[in-house]
Order: C-alpha cells, then sequence, then structure tokens
C-alpha cells in the first residue's frame, strides 16, 4: 500500500457557548451556528473522521485503520490501541464561558464508561484582551468542604485563573479541575474520550430552558485536589525547531515556528504525526504529494512515512504530535 497525508473532513459541534471565529478566522465551513468544538481527528462512536482526500476519499477512519492501521497508527500504537485511533484532536472557540469541569483517568474512565480517559493539552490561538481561563487549584480544599462550594458557586473562588494570551500552553492532566473562559479560541490535543464531568455551570440554562446537569457526585472521585505552584508550561520558542509543550504517556506535542523548510524524520517513534496549523499558511511535502495548510487545517501523517517530512513556509506556526 502506498500511504499519503490524511485530512479529514471536521466534524462540527454546536454548543450555547460558541461562536463564529472558527468559521471565520480558522476557514471552517459550517452550516452550524454558534460553533464552539471542531473535531479534525476523531475515532469517539458517533463522531468518525471521514477522509477527504487520496485513495481513501470518503471512507471512515475506523475502516482505514482495520486494513492498514498499523501502517497508520504504528506497529506499537496498533497493538497496544485495540487498532482505535488514541487521539481527539480539537479546536474551539469559546465565545461564552465553558462550565467548570474535570475529566476521569484510565481506570475511572474504563469501570464507569468503559472508555479512554482523559488527559488532554491547549494552545492559545487568540485571546481577547482580558479573557482568562481556570486551570487547577489555588488553595488547598477538601472532600467535604467541595460540595458546598459547588452548590454556592464559589468553587471558582478556589480555581487558579490565568489572563491568557497567544502561545499560552496549558497541560490539563485527568483529575485537573478547569475551564476555559469567554474570548479564548484553542487548539486541543487528547485522549480519545469524550467523557467530561460537569461541575459548575454558572446556573445557567440550555436550549431546553432547564439548567444543564451536573456531575458533582461523578466528579467527587475523579479530582486531584493537589494545589500547584504554576499551572501554565513555560518554553522558549526558537525558528525552524521542533521546541516541545507537551509530553506525557498518551501525546508529545511540539510546537514549530517555521521561517523557510524544515525536515523531519520521526520514523523511530513508530507513530502517526499530526500537524495542526496555528498560524499562517504552510505546505507539508511527503510521499512523494504535496498537501497545503492554511490556519486552521489538520493533516496526518502515516506512521510509513514519517521519515522523510518537509515544511515549509514563509511564516507559519505549527503544532506537530506523535505518541
Amino acid at each position: 500500500m502506498k500511504f499519503e497525508p490524511l485530512t479529514f473532513n471536521p466534524v462540527f459541534k454546536q454548543t450555547i457557548w460558541g461562536g463564529e471565529k472558527l468559521k471565520g478566522e480558522f476557514n471552517k465551513n459550517s452550516p452550524l451556528s454558534a460553533v464552539g468544538e471542531s473535531w479534525e481527528i476523531s475515532c469517539v462512536s458517533g463522531n468518525i473522521s471521514v477522509v477527504k482526500n487520496g485513495a481513501f476519499k470518503g471512507l471512515p477512519l475506523t475502516e482505514v485503520l482495520s486494513k492498514y492501521g498499523a501502517g497508520i497508527l504504528g506497529r506499537k500504537i496498533f497493538a497496544s490501541s485495540g487498532g482505535t485511533f488514541p487521539l481527539l484532536f480539537k479546536f474551539i472557540d469559546a465565545r461564552d464561558d465553558l462550565s467548570v469541569q474535570v475529566h476521569p483517568g484510565d481506570a475511572l474512565a474504563k469501570a464507569r464508561h468503559n472508555s479512554f480517559g482523559k488527559t488532554e493539552m491547549w494552545y492559545i490561538l487568540s485571546a481577547d484582551k482580558g479573557a482568562i481561563l481556570y486551570s487547577g487549584f489555588r488553595e488547598h480544599i477538601t472532600k467535604t468542604e467541595y460540595p458546598e462550594l459547588v452548590r454556592t458557586g464559589a468553587i471558582t473562588n478556589a480555581l487558579a485563573s490565568q489572563e491568557v494570551k497567544e502561545g499560552d500552553v496549558f497541560f490539563i492532566p485527568a483529575g485537573r479541575v478547569h475551564a476555559i473562559g469567554a474570548g479564548i479560541v484553542l487548539a486541543e490535543v487528547q485522549q480519545t474520550s469524550d467523557v467530561t464531568y460537569r461541575i459548575f455551570d454558572y446556573n445557567r440554562k440550555g436550549p431546553d430552558g432547564k439548567e444543564r446537569q451536573l456531575h458533582t457526585e461523578e466528579a467527587l472521585d475523579a479530582i486531584d485536589f493537589t494545589v500547584e505552584k504554576n499551572y501554565k508550561t513555560e518554553y522558549s520558542p526558537r525558528i525552524n525547531e521542533a521546541v516541545n509543550i507537551a509530553k506525557c504517556d498518551f501525546f508529545t506535542v511540539n510546537l514549530i515556528e517555521l521561517s523557510g523548510k524544515v525536515h523531519r524524520d520521526l520514523s523511530r517513534q513508530d507513530s502517526f504525526v499530526v500537524y495542526m496549523c496555528a498560524r499562517g499558511s504552510a505546505v507539508l511535502f511527503c510521499a512523494g504529494t504535496e498537501t497545503k495548510l492554511k490556519q486552521g487545517d489538520t493533516v496526518l501523517v502515516p506512521a510509513a512515512i514519517t521519515h522523510d517530512i518537509t515544511l515549509s513556509s514563509e511564516k507559519a506556526k505549527l503544532l506537530e504530535v506523535y505518541i
């Protein structure tokens, strides 16, 4: 089989907190209003990505993996993941605040939902002046204090808030309470899971006029109450180099600020590689093909052809993701 880079039709999610920036600034052609999320590559049940280019055009990702899983994922990942694409890639536009929430780890998610856990990372693409997010606790609270803080809405006072700007990075391990604030657009890399425990939602009502469901008790078993000194990832960007901004058991994320050409040989990883175009435009040369990327585009390079990747741009920012 001759592999080539794969692009996909995004799966759009209309949300009560979504906006219009993904459709405008990030080139998403969606008929929906208030698009909160664009799922770029997904193997979540009911939200399977469909290939939009090349020999696999029109096929769901699950079907491609069933035939060529080792070549797409890498041999070790194919064996350990059961043939499931292990990561979910998103762009998120928060016109309004998202709920305060937490995600379970692998063990709890498996026991309760027969699912992977949900560790994720955020790369801020844009932020309105004064926009904030919550990540982790700023002060120690106990399990017995937690329910009352949720009931009164004071839970946000116990969380660490951070004013953000383009280029900021936050690693959100399973168990860390968090919330994306209004005015933020970000790229998210996460495990393949859609399990979220909503802790507090500002007494907001859904489309049915009722307050949205909370998972206060379920969340208690998932929350890590540890207080950290700093929740933002510090890094120093460098032109035409892959700078690591997140690394864990589930994924590695590098930032590449392009101004010219960069050659990448990632064959030793035995993993697929995904590029998300955060700013500008670029061209990916691989396996004799040329893939053009503009801001908001995502491409998957199968593991079988990661030995010879060239990225070219006058000016662009790319997220490079592999396992």
